[in-house]
């Protein structure tokens, strides 16, 4: 078949919205907040071959899993005994989907009885089962996180197994949402399945195979090409989590990278054994991380598919907090593979200074909570994730509040969370001062606070940076830590950042997220930008004068440019002596 480069075109960009208005389809008609509003959720096009042709990327999270976990739930399952109506339903991690909130639906695509691919969604659910309401929190092992779904058949020939949904549900406590979110998971797949068959209907599925074909050699060509033009040679950098969760002991992570002419291998040997706690993360979610950080690394515009995957090699020796053997726990995995992000762009930081950031907030940072709602006496599940600051870059400041690296959630509005749930937030803003230092100052760290006027919930924090703040780069200072609290009869007290509480009726749950690491020397900033940050109330006008060097009338909120002079030089003369 004779190639065309503007139907291939055509088709490349059919298929991605194929799968863009599968995503459409299941935002707007899911029922949980996490999905509808919240978007944690993608979906995917999978070839018969197991290729991962076009997917829709809500979240970059999702870059890897469903690639990776298709043609392996097809082959467990068997794809001899998968037909049209048929569908496909897994969550387990330790079969390389992700954490048990995340539940994968299948679905094959069949045009006249031949087997085209597969179309894919996953979901997080608000609510899986397990130890705690939203099924996030300090376990340690699988089965204490909720409802373990092995590759099971949801739909046989367009019917719900209805036995496979009444086991399901009756594990989750939020059953009306569960439900509701299934439901919108099989839409999506069959509005996948009508677009992909007006494609062939219209081109036909020779023509189909060959420019999928092509498609995956042209994102591996180029992917080559930009691998080559990375410096070559070995990158290193290490980073910690606060602590697993359970023993209280830092979970310590190593990470070599090996530019080598078109291949790039990274290799995790040395990180910490797996825990019997929930801060381990499975082969998909390394995987993940590492194709994050190339994707940010070369050029955007390459397509993101099975060949983009080629040149990619990495290393993560079984039983490690990378790569854990069941039946460990794993529900904190996205936790550690927004962390490995951040380790990842540190090791690359000498080499190409001009494209990484500084630490960020590199954590997903889940509150969930539940309990019986006064208004109807149904038991309900709130989930949502708490965005951070953004490290400094070489020539701009990390934005402020935003969620980092390969999760792309949006914030849970104020007022849609009011009246849904029975909670009140009084407090939802930046924290001031919580910027690391810099040339370029990283992005601010954000406070939301939670209080229950008429029950009392369980509220579950797992999250990290209280410890161990994120790092600035090439004279940046760090980040403020986040910090995690309970008020109680006006008694403040601090609780950890991976932790189950009761919080009693008029008690406030306070969650400070970190900011972001710094770029270069603070005495550097243009003292302008740093007098608008104390406009804007991001930073105090003491930090400005003890941080930056810059003095400010605090009235009449001016710079004293000989002043700020002076405070440089000792600054300057600081750094030299400590150096």
């Amino acid at each position: 078949m004779r190639f065309d480069t503007i139907l291939f075109e055509v088709i490349r960009n059919a298929l991605v919205e194929a799968t863009e208005e599968m995503s459409v389809s299941l935002q707007r008609t899911a029922y949980s907040t996490n999905i509808k509003t919240r978007l944690d959720y993608s979906c995917a096009f999978v070839d018969a071959q197991g290729r991962m042709v076009a997917q829709a990327f809500c979240q970059p999270a999702h870059l890897v899993t469903i690639g990776r976990l298709v043609p392996r739930a097809v082959a467990e399952y068997g794809q001899e005994n998968l037909g049209p109506g048929d569908a496909l339903l897994v969550n387990d991690p330790h079969r390389q989907a992700s954490h048990l909130n995340d539940i994968f639906l299948i679905t094959p695509f069949y045009f006249e009885e031949e087997l085209i691919g597969y179309v894919a969604n996953t979901c997080h659910h608000v609510d899986v089962g397990g130890g705690a309401p939203a099924s996030v929190g300090a376990f340690r092992e699988i089965y204490q996180e909720g409802v373990v779904l092995p590759v099971v058949k949801l739909l046989s020939r367009g019917e719900v197994v209805a036995d496979i949904l009444k086991m399901l549900l009756a594990n989750v406590r939020a059953k009306k949402e569960v439900a509701g979110d299934l439901r919108a998971q099989v839409a999506a797949n069959d509005i996948g399945i009508r677009r992909l068959t007006h494609l062939i209907k219209r081109y036909g599925t020779a023509t189909l195979r060959f420019y999928i074909d092509k498609l995956i050699e042209y994102s591996e060509q180029r992917t080559r090409a930009e691998v080559r033009n990375l410096p070559e040679g070995t990158f290193k950098a290490e980073g910690c989590l606060d602590d697993d969760g359970v023993s209280g002991e830092p979970v310590r992570f190593k990470a070599r990278v090996d530019v080598m002419g078109d291949r790039v291998r990274f290799d995790f040997s040395g990180t910490d054994a797996q825990r019997a706690a929930p801060m381990n993360c499975n082969l998909t979610q390394t995987f993940t991380a590492c194709v994050y950080v190339l994707k940010c690394l070369i050029d955007p515009d390459i397509p993101l598919n099975e060949g983009f995957y080629q040149p990619i090699e990495v290393v993560a020796p079984k039983g490690l907090a990378v790569n854990p053997r069941p039946p460990t726990a794993i529900v904190g995995g996205w936790e550690v593979c927004s962390r490995l992000c951040d380790i990842l762009f540190k090791a690359f930081s000498d080499a190409l200074p001009e494209k990484v950031p500084a630490g960020t907030k590199a954590m997903i940072c889940h509150a969930g909570f539940g309990g019986r709602d006064p208004r109807n006496g149904e038991y309900y599940c709130f989930l949502e994730t708490l965005a951070g600051g953004y490290g400094a870059r070489w020539s701009s400041d990390g934005p402020d509040a935003v969620q980092t690296h390969a999760q792309n959630t949006q914030n849970a509005p104020v007022e849609e969370t009011e009246r849904n749930y029975p909670v009140r937030i009084p407090r939802y803003s930046l924290v001031e001062d919580s910027e690391g230092p810099g040339r370029f100052r990283g992005g601010l760290g954000l406070c939301r606070e939670y209080t229950f006027v008429d029950h009392e919930p369980l509220f579950t924090i797992l999250a990290d940076r209280a410890r161990f703040p994120p790092w600035g780069l090439f004279g940046g200072e760090e980040g403020l830590r986040a910090r995690y609290s309970l008020v109680s009869n006006g008694v403040e007290r601090e609780i950890g950042s991976k932790t189950t509480v009761t919080v009693a009726q008029g008690d406030l749950l306070r969650m400070e997220t970190c900011g972001g690491g710094g770029y270069g020397p603070p005495w550097e900033r243009d003292p302008m930008l740093v007098l608008g940050d104390v406009r804007e109330r991001k930073i105090s006008v003491t930090r400005a004068r003890e941080r930056y060097g810059v003095a400010i009338d605090p009235q009449l909120l001016r710079v004293d440019e000989r002043e700020t002079a002076e405070l440089r030089s000792e600054l300057k003369r600081n750094a030299s002596d400590d150096a």
